[in-house]
């Protein structure tokens, strides 16, 4: 299959890398463990063993006119422990590399599809300046764009980082998330090759 370039001409891809069928499910499942695996999970909280005290009978059983307790750290206490109390706990969820590759290839295919991937020879840059970048993707009509790069480009990264909805990622870096976050991706042949030959 071909991509088109923004210069107008043809890019002959891999139809096994930009041609899949796009499986929602599976990409849905693969994005909900990649968001997983950011959480910290560190949340904690006491439950009333924990809560230090309460270990003495706050008052008389009976005559006082108070509810009966039998320590000061109960739930229903202020300064008590919590009934049913969060702990750190991990969110992981298991996703093997050919399901990770699978989701890859159908959201290469289906950004492909809806012309929303775009291919460049190139980023000229002559230093690395905001506007200069700016005015570049204005000539592309790109306002949200995920920019993919063979390699480390630090003009490129430096021209980008203070624009927004632009961001700059490696092949080695790019992910689920990151291609759902824009409305286009335009991408450096190389970086192309570079998946081709990494979803192959």
């Amino acid at each position: 299959m071909k991509l088109k370039l923004v210069s107008g001409a043809d890019l002959q891809v891999s139809e096994a890398a930009f041609g899949h069928k796009f499986n929602e499910a599976l990409v849905h499942q693969v994005l909900t463990a990649y968001r997983n695996a950011g959480r910290s999970g560190t949340k904690a909280q006491k439950s009333r063993a924990e809560v230090r005290g309460g270990g003495r009978k706050p008052h008389a059983q009976k005559g006082t006119g108070q509810a009966r307790a039998g320590s000061s750290r109960s739930p229903i206490w202020v300064g008590g422990g919590k009934t049913f109390a969060a702990k750190p706990r991990d969110f992981a969820q298991k996703v093997n590399r050919k399901m990770y590759r699978g989701a890859l290839r159908a959201m290469l295919s289906e950004l492909a599809r809806t012309e929303r991937l775009l291919v460049t020879d190139d980023i000229p840059l002559e230093a690395a300046k905001t506007a200069a970048l700016a005015r570049q993707l204005r000539e592309w009509s790109l306002t949200s764009v995920l920019i993919v790069v063979e390699a480390t480009d630090e003009k490129l990264y430096l021209a980008a980082r203070n624009l927004r909805h632009v961001e700059v990622l490696e092949v080695s870096a790019l992910n689920p998330l990151a291609l759902t976050a824009y409305d286009k991706v335009l991408m450096t042949v190389g970086a192309v090759k570079r998946l081709e030959e990494r979803l192959q």
